[in-house]
């Protein structure tokens, strides 16, 4: 027996329509409808979190600030699919600079208890604050010093009884059919932390330049740790001219250093002006002598510049909103320093 039957679809993309072919069970199960379903009922536990949050959250970030500014960490502790909800938002806050491990329930109560101390708090996950391997290392902790922390739905739960304090979200109801499988709940307890983390690092003042330290490598740490200083050609390989030089000299110049630009300065050293390709094909298409112009006569006098201790990723935000080849690197007097060059943000992977 033919469990599927055809069903061809036609979407757009792009405004451009695409056929495509797909099966559909038989018996009427739509699966689009299901999935929608089941985020419906995940966005229906996320609102009704929302919804309910109260002076509970705004205790627990007060408790995390304390902890923090005292040098304490955080701990996390989770059973079954909370333990990955616990390990992702104790690296969410050690990306931000709040100093958090995960610890295993049955490790801890085996050793690794050792790493806590009075002053650190845990946030324990249990969905329903029921979870015995959660509830037997309460007691250690609170003879540690440690605050614990219930995070569950259940104000009522054992958890939420024996911790120092709660914090509660709401879950109507799980997206699994059967309402058995965690779906709802961890999307609610990740959303949650996620909220703790996010809400502190805003408290704090946490800026761009201070999550760049907790994030050196790849492309998060070369968009925010790197200056314009960093990825410019320095002076000794620009093209730079003077006020009286000719368009022959600028050039020799451009030739001679493999730019496409050439920097006009005064007799301070100020910037003046630039002469680009561009500008000598318009003036070659004027001019029966070209090379023997004034090049104060066609270089433009507004090139784009850009101060050498900005952010690269300004560079690059530049180069899109001007549609330009190449970006003049000036210091606090207005005297060029450097060149970005188009050409060399592929090969930095800035772009």
């Amino acid at each position: 027996m033919n469990l599927f039957e055809k069903q061809e679809t036609a979407i757009k993309v792009d405004g451009v329509t695409v056929r495509t072919s797909g099966t559909k069970p038989v018996g009427g199960l739509n699966l689009l409808d299901e999935a929608r379903n089941v985020l419906k009922l995940e966005i229906d536990a996320l609102e009704a979190t929302r919804q309910s949050l109260d002076s509970r959250f705004e205790i627990t970030i007060s408790l995390i600030e304390t902890a923090h500014k005292a040098g304490r960490k955080l701990i996390f502790m989770g059973v079954g699919k909370n333990v990955f909800i616990a390990r992702k938002i104790a690296a969410t806050f050690n990306s931000t600079g709040v100093p958090s491990l995960f610890m295993d329930c049955v490790s801890a109560l085996h050793g690794d208890l050792g790493v806590c101390q009075a002053g650190d708090v845990a946030l324990l996950f249990s969905n329903s604050g029921e979870s015995d391997e959660l509830l037997a290392v309460v007691p250690s902790l609170k003879r540690l010093g440690v605050l614990a922390i219930g995070v569950t739905k259940s104000p009522t739960s054992r958890l939420a009884k024996a911790g120092d304090h709660v914090l509660t979200y709401a879950v109507p109801t799980e997206a699994c059919p059967l309402n058995l499988a965690p779906t709802a709940s961890t999307t609610t307890a990740l959303a949650l932390g996620d909220a703790l983390a996010m809400v502190f690092l805003k408290k704090r003042g946490f800026k761009a330049e201070d999550f760049a330290k907790y994030h050196p490598s790849g492309m998060l740490g070369k968009t925010l740790l790197l200056r314009v200083t960093d990825v410019m050609r320095d002076r000794t390989k620009m093209a730079v001219v003077g006020q009286n030089a000719k368009v022959i000299d600028a050039v020799n110049l451009i030739t001679d250093r493999k730019t496409g630009l050439a920097v006009v300065v005064d007799e301070n050293g100020k910037l003046l002006g630039a002469f680009s390709d561009g500008d000598f094909r318009r003036l070659v298409l004027q001019s029966e002598n070209p090379l023997q112009e004034n090049i104060v006569d066609h270089m433009t006098r507004t090139p784009k510049t850009i101060q050498s201790e900005m952010m690269a990723v300004e560079a690059v935000r530049k180069f899109e909103a001007h549609k330009i080849n190449q970006l003049i690197v000036v210091d606090e007097f207005c005297c060029p320093v450097g060149l970005v060059d188009g050409q060399d943000l592929p090969r930095l992977k800035l772009v």
